[in-house]
């Protein structure tokens, strides 16, 4: 039912692209981070918690029609529905439908709940497309609320050290988890403009998150004192940190399991805080689903496709341009 061809994953019947890499007449998009939301297409359909943010991202102009969960909607004789997918706030899973055939492509998705986004929801289907962005077993998570445990009191280590504590994450979907799971009486918070602009494009959307003040030069180094800054990756080792001066440099991400990363990242502290699922997640999504067959589209796509062979589950690997964003990357400035 659905084909990989040059411009993405493509459905003949319905006449639309599923997260496309270029511009097509219809593009459904399953969350709204630049490597599935791509400019360019005439027509976009997405879940209606996505609309603020893809417009801030594509421009307000954009033709954009949105979905809640699990509302059907027929194109061209193909049933078209969204599925929570967890990964970041608006994120889904895309379930097609056509002569008792169903098929899902997942996008993005993790498997722990954030308090952010809807929860990942199983989707039962006969194909499932899946990412495997964290797929070998060294990869595990541990219970959100530990790995907060862990960042409150690095906050507060800093405090009693005279230091600012400058912790980083992607701009979409990290930042805002932080921001909803960090201990606020510490101290006070405040944002990165570009954290700022996405944050306050989800509040005014009526996502609940609370209001960090933007790091502007209208605030001295006083102001910043025992502070929390909440930037994204790309501060690292820029002027923009002199402002703050003594302070502790940590990043959130899955790649942090690996140890050395934070070293190579030229970071004081890594945390491991991912939006994406682990090993077990992955597996769990694919099981859940009771699909006949499996296709892989970035990550570990060989060493995960073929452990599901290995274990009965028809799989294989497909090349695609998906990865270019946030924690896909493990080796660049991008990755969180």
């Amino acid at each position: 039912m659905l084909q990989f061809n040059e411009n993405g994953i493509y459905c003949p019947d319905g006449n639309f692209y599923i997260d496309p890499w270029k511009p097509v007449g219809r593009a459904i998009t399953t969350h709204a981070h630049s490597d599935h939301a791509r400019p360019g297409s005439k027509h976009y359909l997405a879940h209606r918690d996505s609309s603020a943010v893809m417009r801030l991202r594509l421009g307000a102009d954009i033709s954009l029609q949105t979905l809640g969960y699990g509302e059907p909607l027929a194109i061209n004789g193909v049933k078209v529905s969204l599925y929570p997918a967890g990964h970041i706030p608006g994120s889904a899973q895309v379930r097609v439908e056509k002569g008792g055939e169903v098929w899902v492509v997942s996008g993005d998705y993790k498997i722990q709940p954030d308090g952010v986004c809807e929860p990942f929801e199983p989707v039962p289907c006969h194909t499932f497309i899946t990412e495997s962005t964290f797929g070998l077993p060294v990869y595990h998570w541990q219970p959100q609320s530990l790995v907060f445990q862990d960042i409150n009191n690095w906050w507060r280590q800093n405090q009693s050290a005279g230091k600012v504590s400058v912790l980083c994450g992607y701009s979409l979907g990290k930042a805002q988890r932080i921001v909803k799971n960090i201990d606020l009486g510490i101290g006070r918070v405040f944002s990165h403009g570009a954290i700022f602009n996405v944050n306050e494009t989800l509040r005014e959307a009526g996502l609940d998150l609370p209001f960090l003040p933007k790091v502007t030069d209208g605030f001295s180094k006083k102001d910043f004192e025992g502070a929390l800054i909440v930037a994204p990756p790309s501060v690292g080792g820029t002027t923009w940190l002199k402002r703050f001066g003594p302070h502790s440099l940590a990043v959130c991400s899955g790649w942090m399991q690996v140890r050395g990363n934070a070293r190579r990242r030229n970071v004081d502290r890594g945390f491991v805080l991912s939006d994406h699922a682990d090993w077990d997640g992955l597996l769990y999504a694919v099981k859940a689903t009771a699909a006949e067959k499996v296709f892989v589209t970035h990550g570990f796509t060989s060493i995960f496709s073929r452990y599901l062979n290995e274990t009965g589950i028809q799989a294989a690997e497909v090349k695609t341009e998906f990865g270019t964003e946030e924690e896909d990357t493990p080796n660049t400035e991008k990755a969180a």
